[in-house]
């Protein structure tokens, strides 16, 4: 009886005709009464978890997000399926709050979006300890943890609501979390005998690559061009003042870029925003706080230009690609520089030692990922205890097997370079001085004297570069005062300089990506998806519709569902609720329109 009603509710109010991964075993979890952790890759329906669940019984369930963007985005999308929600934060004037607190009491709203900063207010808190809550609902739960890649202060303290809410289950989401961080998740929300759901961390649609920095606008630019130069897509920096430089590179490129991150005035936040949830070809450059709850499907390839500090961070971030199961990329380059910087941001925290170390075991996993000579989908779903086939045969290096070299000499000529001038210099001077530099400081340090002196001066800078911070990932080379980013050795050291030891290294390449048999058969992949005109003219008929009631086009409809309509090639109502995301809301209101246009092919 409960599992026919479910799926009906499934069916009928979200047009989807089956659970997915763990749904259907989450949901009956949270129906049974228990506190429950539902780990699911990003675009794996978490939010269906809760939602179905919450028309299912009686009472109001809180949903618990981090965004403002993420909440008014739900909250528009289950009203386009006939749900009423509402959402209170700070976008709310004070009229417009007491009118979704009346919708709430009168007893018309079934799902109810707070911040973990309102619902811990007193105000709020004492608006819902009096109402029927049958479920909380923590969205993004990784911002629980005090090893997670997100650090919110009021996340941690949601464990308060246990007392405030008696015998009302939890059900705690997130797409990335390790085994210790799942633990502390539950242990920080005070979860009891909590049920935990791990779905599989693996999206086989999404092509990992990653490659040194030589030249990163000249690297993005040809990435682009020759992958994607018609698709949307978000690319990562680290500072705001990289995002608007490199969003003005690609503007002058061509490419339609725009910047987001929290410098921009909110005028220039929403309008890049909007045209990041209606334009057809669109490429954001932002900093990481762009993207949580971001759920644009044919978002077809993430490109960092700087190196994620954790692979959580890496995996909710790639994760943004390809939502709708196509062909998609996750493309990275980094450098020596970006170890440099990521580790001194660690050590010059004031946070406790206890943290700083599982920072760097994190960050020290992102970079073996990076060096990896073997399968990265491999290495990144073991890093979340899942096990992964040898090869994948689409990232980088199964397409293309990295060469490995015996770095022994050259690893001995850094490190004694390193040695012979004291141990007190950065890299930049370390290579200056390997490859025999004719500046200033080197002839003023004397350091043209010494033996060491341009014993490498038959290979790039890049190589040298390189080579250093695949010495630093090992800890051949460690850096000695955070202040002034010099070098020195390790208690290793020794086993390299005498040569006791033989060291392996995968051997770079210093030339641009080139497009590649398997490139061209990427391209084939994406070919045999092409348009076709119906599909163009049902496009046309959702985006108008979509900027008539200034919504993003796929909460009208997603790609998916227009790619079945022009497979179904629905005749009338009850055909048309077979297609994907069709439900009776979504029929009464866009059917007749849509069905107009199938019937003109």
């Amino acid at each position: 009886m409960r599992e026919s009603k479910l799926h009906a509710i499934l069916k009928d109010v979200f047009g989807y005709t089956s659970f997915r991964f763990d749904q259907l075993k989450i949901i009956n979890s949270i129906l049974d009464g228990h506190d429950t952790l539902a780990i699911m890759p990003t675009g794996g329906g978490k939010s269906v978890c809760y939602q179905v669940p919450a028309l299912y019984m009686d009472g109001i369930t809180l949903v618990i997000s981090p965004l403002i963007s993420l909440m008014q985005d739900q909250v528009a999308n289950l009203k386009e399926t006939g749900v009423d929600a509402v959402f209170l934060n700070s976008s709310l004037s004070y009229g417009q709050s007491q009118k979704a607190k009346e919708k709430i009491l009168n007893g018309k709203v079934k799902l109810v979006y707070v911040s973990p900063e309102g619902i811990l207010s007193s105000h709020l808190n004492d608006f819902f300890k009096d109402l029927d809550i049958s479920l909380i609902a923590i969205d993004e739960a990784h911002c629980v943890s005090q090893w997670g890649h997100e650090f919110r202060k009021d996340y941690m303290r949601l464990g308060e609501l246990k007392a405030t809410f008696p015998g009302v289950p939890f059900i705690a989401l997130t797409a990335t979390a390790d085994e210790k961080t799942r633990g502390d998740i539950c242990h920080q929300l005070l979860m009891k005998e909590t049920k935990i759901f791990v779905s599989s961390f693996d999206r086989p649609n999404i092509k990992y690559n990653i490659l040194d920095r030589l030249d990163e606008m000249k690297q993005l630019s040809e990435f682009i061009k020759t992958h994607h130069p018609d698709d949307t897509g978000i690319v990562y920096c680290l500072s705001r003042d990289k995002v608007e430089k490199v969003a003005n590179a690609l503007k002058k490129l061509g490419f339609p870029a725009v910047p987001y991150h929290a410098g921009l005035t909110q005028e220039v936040r929403t309008r890049n925003l909007s045209k990041f949830n209606t334009e057809e070809r669109i490429i954001v450059v932002a900093t990481i706080a762009f993207g949580m709850g971001i759920d644009r499907p044919d978002v077809r390839f993430v490109a960092h230009l700087d190196l994620p500090k954790s692979i959580e961070s890496y995996y909710q971030e790639t994760g943004r690609a390809g939502r709708d199961g196509k062909p998609s990329t996750a493309w990275m380059i980094y450098g020596l520089q970006d170890v440099v910087k990521l580790s001194q941001m660690i050590e010059t925290t004031d946070a406790e030692e206890s943290y700083k170390k599982i920072a760097r075991h994190k960050l020290d996993s992102m970079l073996a990922l990076c060096e990896a000579s073997a399968c990265r989908r491999k290495f990144l779903l073991q890093y979340f205890g899942e096990p992964g086939q040898d090869t994948c045969g689409y990232c980088d290096t199964c397409i293309s097997p990295p060469v490995l070299m015996d770095a022994t000499v050259d690893a001995q000529k850094i490190m004694s370079t390193i040695y012979r001038t004291k141990q007190t210099y950065g890299a930049a001077h370390i290579i200056d001085v390997i490859r025999g530099s004719k500046s200033a400081r080197i002839s003023e340090k004397q350091h043209d004297q010494l033996s060491v002196f341009g014993i490498g001066k038959d290979k790039p800078k890049e190589y040298w570069n390189t080579l250093l911070r695949q010495l630093l990932n090992l800890n051949f080379v460690a850096v000695k005062s955070w202040e002034y980013r010099s070098l020195g050795l390790t208690n290793d050291s020794l086993k390299i300089l005498t040569g006791g030891d033989k060291l392996w290294l995968r051997k770079q390449e210093f030339t641009l990506i080139k497009k590649g048999r398997q490139e061209k058969k990427d391209r084939a992949v994406e070919s045999e998806h092409q348009r076709d005109d119906l599909f163009n003219a049902l496009k046309s008929l959702r985006n108008k519709i979509a900027r008539e009631k200034n919504l993003p086009s796929y909460i009208v409809f997603n790609d998916k569902s227009l790619h079945d309509m022009c497979s179904l090639m629905p005749r009338n109502d009850d055909e048309f609720l077979l297609v994907h995301g069709v439900g009776q809301s979504k029929l009464e209101h866009y059917g007749a329109a849509f069905l107009e246009v199938i019937r003109e092919y």
